[in-house]
């Protein structure tokens, strides 16, 4: 059975505190742009003028897909094992990146078609669901029970982060394949044509997007799936991967945490959380907009706003190490600048 979730949505009774507390710092009122709105979420998904940043966490859901085989993408399906000891060698941009902002990175194996069982690596957790899902031009790409497995796991993974003390976390995700599961995805429960929503990938040219684009034309064209059920459409066209995350970002909903999304791929798994349980964007970060084709709609039709603007199509969780240190700043200043009164300065109308 597909585990439940609730998420409450995040009380607004501090609302008028955290906005006075802001304008009152020495500064002109708005003059941090948006570091005054990400203080202020922050502060209202902790309840507390005084929020604070513990133990940041960033985990990598790996998982491969049974389309990978299937000209979607511009390197073979190997590229995912391969890139999953990359991480654990620590030679990726995610292991720069959480090195460089003293962030922890724990690398997950949703289901990736490798066999990992002599690594041995305290960032590493196998929770492989399956060899990679199965081809959804031949059929769903799951069953209900792996779903629920895949989900479950992942929540549970959040919560063990969570009992750790954590109370901020991104979530990155690496399987050759899933930009078109994503997609699938959003033309699916956004109801946008398939045209809007495929991108070059991992790197496609403008042939190869088009052949990607009349394959997952005929993917859609197979399968009448129930639209308005998110846990269908992951069913149908997802990786264990995505639904991995998928769980824990509704556990990290959940538990209250302040929740940073990546790009495209992790922006697709949010419209299922989403979807799922509507309080959840209360505690969401959207940390850039991808250079892949799709993610400004998709960010426009969640009606998101996000943070940064670096043309990146990486994936792995890089969005959400690279606004971290931003984060931070936010809360610094909201807990640390001076007000007009403590500094003795004249406001504007004194």
């Amino acid at each position: 059975m597909i585990p439940r979730f609730n998420i409450q949505p995040v009380a607004k009774s501090l609302d008028q505190k955290l906005k006075d507390r802001i304008d009152q710092k020495t500064k002109p009122i708005g003059a941090l742009g948006v570091l005054e709105s990400i203080a202020f979420k922050i502060g209202r998904i902790q309840q507390t003028e005084t929020p604070t940043l513990n133990h940041p966490h960033i985990v990598v859901f790996a998982g491969d897909h049974g389309i990978a085989k299937a000209g979607v993408s511009a390197y073979p399906q190997e590229v995912t094992h391969q890139m999953v000891l990359n991480f654990l060698n620590n030679g990726a941009a995610i292991n720069v990146l959480t090195r460089q902002h003293n962030i922890e990175l724990l690398v997950v194996d949703a289901g990736v078609n490798h066999d990992f069982a002599n690594t041995t690596n305290e960032s590493f957790l196998s929770r492989k669901v399956g060899m990679g899902t199965r081809n959804y031009l031949k059929e769903p790409a799951m069953t209900e029970e792996e779903l629920a497995e895949a989900i479950a796991l992942g929540a549970h993974i959040t919560a063990t982060i969570h009992r750790k003390g954590c109370n901020i976390i991104g979530f990155g995700e690496m399987g050759i394949g899933n930009t078109s599961s994503a997609s699938l995805i959003m033309s699916t429960l956004l109801n946008l044509p398939l045209k809007l929503c495929v991108g070059s990938g991992t790197g496609l040219d403008k042939t190869g997007v088009q052949q990607k684009r009349k394959l997952l034309q005929s993917v859609l064209d197979t399968y009448e799936v129930e639209k308005s059920n998110p846990m269908v459409v992951m069913q149908t066209f997802g990786g264990f991967e995505l639904a991995m995350m998928l769980g824990a970002f509704l556990r990290a909903g959940e538990l209250g945490m302040t929740i940073l999304v990546d790009g495209f791929i992790a922006s697709s798994v949010f419209i299922c959380a989403q979807q799922t349980a509507p309080a959840i964007s209360d505690y969401a970060l959207f940390t850039h907009c991808s250079k892949e084709a799709g993610h400004h709609l998709m960010l426009k039709e969640l009606a998101q706003p996000h943070i940064l603007n670096l043309d990146l199509r990486l994936g792995e969780g890089t969005g959400c190490a690279l606004v971290y240190p931003i984060i931070e700043s936010a809360v610094r200043f909201l807990n640390e600048m001076a007000s007009f009164e403590s500094a003795n300065v004249s406001t504007k109308d004194s």
